[in-house]
């Protein structure tokens, strides 16, 4: 059983789970800009490179739920890494609703840039492969948590459309 003391301090800063995630994220991600500076890439558009990367052509939903990104964070991304020649977007003659992304020759070179990101990474951040995967599966977990509502159905998780 918890003191009243225990409860008390239930509230600080530094025992609230939100936060130490929040700082993480935030330097985490920060840590990677100028590695990804390199490759000429901002972190979001790196994550979509390597779902592309991983399976090419996506439609976007596929995208969308594998990131997490609602579709009015991911259509401007979509857009930009277009322009910049690493994708194309065409949609789906059998559903003209569904846009089909798919990598160009340009898009799928940069991955041999993009080798050297995780070991750099892994470096900047003073962790081995094995630190790095165990920390994964933790937030992984921690997501599936959060997604999960009382009755056990998964809830939504895209970014409000507003941002």
């Amino acid at each position: 059983m918890s003191s009243p003391k225990e409860v008390e301090d239930d509230l600080l800063l530094e025992r609230q789970l939100c936060f130490a995630l929040t700082a993480a994220s935030r330097t985490v991600i920060s840590a990677y800009r100028p590695v990804l500076q390199e490759l000429d890439l901002t972190h979001p558009q790196y994550l979509v490179m390597l779902a592309l990367w991983e399976r090419s052509p996506r439609s976007v939903k596929d995208i969308s739920a594998e990131l997490l990104l609602g579709p009015a964070t991911l259509s401007p991304l979509l857009k930009r890494l277009e322009a910049a020649g690493y994708l194309t977007r065409k949609r789906l003659p059998k559903d003209e609703r569904s846009l089909a992304v798919s990598l160009t020759p340009a898009g799928t070179a940069l991955r041999a840039k993009a080798l050297a990101v995780p070991a750099t990474m892994l470096d900047k951040l003073g962790l081995s492969r094995e630190e790095a995967r165990e920390l994964h599966h933790a937030m992984t977990r921690l997501t599936r948590a959060a997604q999960a509502d009382p009755d056990g159905a998964v809830a939504d998780t895209g970014e409000p459309s507003g941002r």
